[in-house]
């Protein structure tokens, strides 16, 4: 177990290398490389045969790449070199810088010949291909995917390409000119078109709205469809229309009062009709009833008598029948009468327009609160952020360092690192520390699934130069050494340590011209398994500890 974990240290090489896009001294492995002068044997992998990266030297004197010796250690327990079959000794492969060097200065050409003539050391390979007019890059306007050659890219960016951006010629906002079209129909505020209903003035896209409110062509509802017209008029017309239909509106109800009048004066001359009936069935009841007498006087001379009395019962009863529909017929002419008055119905007219102009009083009091009951959530929404903005500040400021050292606190290790390697969020920034309170702002930068080299392999590390309130007083380039540590939370203080002084002529340690500089250090800081490993104690409770340290000892204080 103790040779597995030397040979773990042995092929963990802290090399000094920046992040991604940013100046190497490496290279890619594994590619075929065309060398100005014939490869030496002595610069060849004996297990891949290619150029040496990262060359380890073994007890038998050959040389290898550090992933070929890794695919070595894995095939077999027992790893044997494949030119002499001696068995490789763990605790005797050491990395060879001296090859090393001479690899990174071999002189190759650039993988664009014959149309780019360069030639240049294998080290700054990567850093020439990045300059080279005439390495294919993928164009920087966002949703093209066209590659051109780096000396082509500025005119297809600025003239050539469907994605750059033109000012709309109306409204001068930015616009992809493969949108400028759709922009203009259906976003631009200020795009002029004619009316659609037709009464053909030019208006402007955001003038619509407002313009419907006052088109003449525009059709409307009539004001007396409450009153019964159903009519569609144009604005234009509308004074026309209502002059009409006013007069024709009293027109109906001139006609509807003398109709209901006619009907009120035949209903008085059914009822005086009814009443001379009446006082003709009292008439009749009345002689009747004196003839009922004399009958019942002469009862007893006449034998007939009886007979006649009860025909002239049966007489009475239908008088007082027909007394008693008289009495409903002019109940029903009382009836009609009350139904029938006028006075009645424009008294509840009346009532309803005061109760029609009182709710629209009251609505337009309701959206003028509406609208101040906005403005004083927008107003809060306001403070709120605010509020919010100041919080996060001040406890930034709280936990801040001005002494050139940074302990920082990863929690969530495993959701992070999922977040990591589904691309979500494939990197994450410490908070910033200073050298002193008037010293270079700086942080870290970790990529938990690893970047470059160390990618889905490693934990890389970086160190970033941050631009600071008190940059034009301190010194440029940053000359200073860093250190920076895994932390081991066992109390036995087996920390990962990697040191590397600041290079003056990298774009990394130059004074920032942006919110920060390249990010410059380890792309493979830690290996997942050393980290992850249960026996190991650099993770607990699913957190764990890194540290950056700046050297202080020759930087002089403001």
């Amino acid at each position: 177990m103790a040779s597995e974990d030397l040979f773990g240290n042995l092929l963990s090489p802290y090399t000094h290398e920046n992040s991604t896009s940013a100046v190497s001294l490496d290279f890619e492995p594994d590619v075929d490389y065309q060398f100005v002068e014939s490869l030496e044997e002595r610069y060849r992998c004996a297990h891949c045969h290619l150029v040496l990266h990262n060359p380890h030297q073994t007890g038998c004197g050959h040389r290898f790449c550090q992933s070929c010796i890794t695919s070595l250690k894995e095939l077999s327990t027992v790893p044997t070199c494949p030119v002499d079959k001696e068995i490789i000794k763990l605790e005797e492969i050491f990395k060879d810088n001296c090859c090393k060097r001479e690899v990174l200065n071999l002189q190759v050409f650039c993988r664009n010949f014959p149309a780019c003539k360069a030639k240049t050391s294998l080290g700054r390979y990567q850093d020439h291909l990045q300059q080279c007019l005439f390495e294919s890059v993928q164009c920087i306007n966002e949703g093209c995917c066209k590659k051109v050659l780096q000396k082509d890219l500025k005119d297809h960016v600025d003239s050539q390409c469907c994605y750059r951006k033109e000012l709309c010629q109306h409204c001068n906002q930015p616009v992809i000119l493969i949108s400028l079209q759709v922009h203009e129909k259906t976003d631009c505020p200020r795009y002029p078109l004619i009316c659609p209903h037709g009464c053909k003035q030019m208006i402007l896209t955001k003038e619509v709205e407002s313009h419907l409110r006052v088109c003449p062509e525009v059709e409307i509802d009539c004001p007396f469809k409450p009153y019964g017209c159903l009519t569609k008029i144009k604005r234009g017309k509308l004074s026309e229309h209502e002059n009409i239909s006013l007069k024709e509106h009293m027109l109906r109800i001139l006609d509807k009062n003398s109709k209901l009048e006619d009907q009120i004066s035949d209903l008085y001359k059914n009822l005086e009709h009814k009443e001379l009936k009446i006082q003709q069935l009292t008439d009749t009841v009345k002689k009747c009833e004196k003839e009922f007498r004399q009958f019942t006087q002469l009862y007893g001379k006449n034998s007939n008598l009886l007979a006649s009395t009860q025909s002239l019962a049966t007489h009475v009863d239908k008088s007082a029948c027909l007394e008693t529909q008289v009495r409903q017929l002019v109940q029903m002419a009382n009836r009609q009468q009350s139904k029938f008055d006028l006075r009645q119905l424009l008294e509840t007219i009346e009532t309803i327009k005061q109760k029609v102009a009182f709710l629209e009083s009251f609505e337009q009091r309701l959206v003028f609160l509406e609208n101040l009951s906005s403005q004083h959530e927008m107003h809060l929404g306001m403070h709120k952020a605010q509020l919010n903005k100041n919080d996060e500040r001040f406890k930034l400021l709280e936990g801040t360092s001005y002494n050139g050292k940074l302990i920082w606190k990863i929690v969530d290790y495993k959701m992070k690192k999922k977040e990591a390697v589904e691309g979500h969020t494939v990197s994450v920034f410490s908070q910033p520390f200073y050298t002193s309170r008037c010293g270079y702002r700086l942080c870290a930068r970790a990529y938990l699934n690893g970047d470059g080299s160390g990618k889905e392999t490693h934990v890389s590390l970086y160190f970033v130069v941050m631009r600071g309130e008190f940059d034009s007083l301190l010194p440029w380039p940053f000359k200073q050494k860093v250190t920076l540590m895994l932390l081991d939370q066992s109390g036995k203080k087996n920390h990962i340590v990697e040191t590397f002084k600041a290079i003056p002529n990298s774009n990394s340690f130059k004074r920032p011209e942006g919110e920060m500089n390249i990010a410059s250090g380890c792309p493979r800081f830690v290996a997942h398994s050393v980290l992850e490993n249960a026996k190991n104690a650099y993770i607990k409770d699913d957190t764990f500890f890194l540290k950056v340290v700046v050297d202080l000892s020759d930087l002089e204080e403001l």
